[in-house]
């Protein structure tokens, strides 16, 4: 199917990786080419994008929000590097849905479903592997300016400034060739995780294999499923694996970093939800991936009368876990002390139903790639907390980053 849909100039898959977190309704869904979309810069990107919707109620809509829509949202600004250059905002109506499930496969499109299918078996079953060129991946801080800079963000949060600040780093190759199809295969199979996804818009890429949810409706009910609380896994060694595990269950540290989050979701699902009707159903879950175990918190609200999606994400946005507490201030503070423009990392990648139900994932764990410019890009890196130790933190930064490195070796 990968095979097939590379043509396309732009196409979106969603693959949960057999994780069953939450009962998907899907194994894996792709929307292949374009009916009609927009693409945005943020000033008014949520009014123009409930124009389109208005236009395409009954249709299936998949894209993204970038992170920089939070200028819009809290009226900030960004100035730093881009490499990558995806638009705040972007929507598009498929040309072609395709839902594969455990024992069935739905094909939506106007071309007829049997002639779809009869292409995709015509593919190769196997992704080619290309000629390999090196890779040297470079990052924009280095050691002791990052330990610097935590303990500048440390000195914010005593003074009361915040109370904890989301804090990323960028990797980066310049001038590189890549068969993003081919990169995509194989960091999810190093690093399978329930929010990945391979997302295409003309000449830029995003391959994700991100853990986490941002944001769900189903029916009345939304909810959000905030990660906060990370410690590396030990697979060679079942009793540091353990030990690993039982540090999360048992750590204040992180416990207080997850809960701060889970406050700040609660109080943004407060301004859609009927009031009473925000809980967590979950605090301090613990979650194993491939590289690290994961304290993640479930918060669900009942939607008022009256809102759709587009009011949720725009009451949400950005996530308050790629963030913190209180956000309009870090975001501040983020965008003096980081040096490269996040763009669509810490944004969402997702779908909406025909009726309004979605859901829509954390672009972590993500490679970024323009394929006109060759330049590549992903970031890294946690929430910082006044007991957070600067070295720790670098050392967090780089593990997250150790699947991507590991892929283009």
């Amino acid at each position: 199917m990968l095979n097939w849909v590379n043509r396309f100039n732009i196409f979106c898959l969603l693959d949960n990786q057999h994780y069953d977190l939450t009962k998907p309704a899907f194994e894996c869904l792709l929307a292949a080419g374009s009916k009609t979309g927009i693409q945005i810069q943020a000033g008014k990107a949520f009014d123009t994008l409930r124009h389109f919707y208005a236009a395409n109620k009954n249709e299936w809509l998949f894209g993204h929000f970038g992170y920089d829509l939070k200028n819009e949202v809290e009226k900030l600004g960004s100035g730093n590097f881009d490499g990558i250059d995806f638009s705040d905002l972007h929507f598009f109506v498929p040309e072609i849905v395709i839902q594969l499930e455990h024992e069935e496969v739905k094909i939506f499109t106007e071309d007829g479903a049997e002639i779809i299918y009869q292409q995709i078996r015509a593919h190769a079953t196997e992704i080619k592997e290309p000629i390999k060129a090196p890779i040297f991946v470079k990052n924009k801080i280095g050691r002791q300016d990052y330990i610097s800079t935590i303990e500048k963000l440390r000195q914010h949060i005593l003074r009361g400034d915040c109370y904890e600040i989301n804090f990323c780093q960028e990797f980066f190759a310049e001038n590189v060739v890549i068969d993003p199809l081919y990169i995509y295969n194989r960091l999810t199979i190093l690093s399978p995780n329930p929010f990945s996804a391979f997302y295409k818009l003309n000449s830029r890429y995003c391959l994700s294999a991100s853990p986490e949810r941002y944001l769900k409706k189903e029916g009345v009910k939304v909810f959000s499923q905030p990660i906060k609380g990370t410690s590396r896994r030990s697979l060679e060694n079942i009793s540091d694996d353990e030990q690993a595990r039982k540090y999360l269950v048992e750590s204040e540290k992180e416990k207080s970093e997850n809960v701060m989050v889970v406050d700040l979701v609660r109080n943004d699902l407060s301004r859609i939800c009927k009031a009473g009707s925000v809980q967590v159903d979950e605090l301090f879950g613990i979650y194993s991936f491939p590289q690290v175990h994961q304290m993640i918190s479930t918060v669900s609200g009942e939607l008022e009368d009256g809102k759709n999606w587009i009011d949720c994400v725009q009451a949400t946005f950005p996530m308050g876990s790629m963030t913190g507490a209180p956000k309009k201030k870090v975001m501040e503070l983020i965008e003096q002390y980081e040096q490269t423009r996040r763009g669509l990392f810490s944004g969402a990648i997702g779908y909406v139903k025909p009726g309004g139900d979605f859901d829509f994932n954390v672009v972590i764990r993500s490679m970024l790639y323009n394929e006109t410019d060759k330049y590549l890009s992903f970031q890294t890196g946690g929430g910082i907390t006044y007991n957070s130790d600067p070295e720790l933190e670098y050392d967090e930064s780089l593990l997250k980053a150790s699947a991507m490195m590991k892929v283009l070796e």
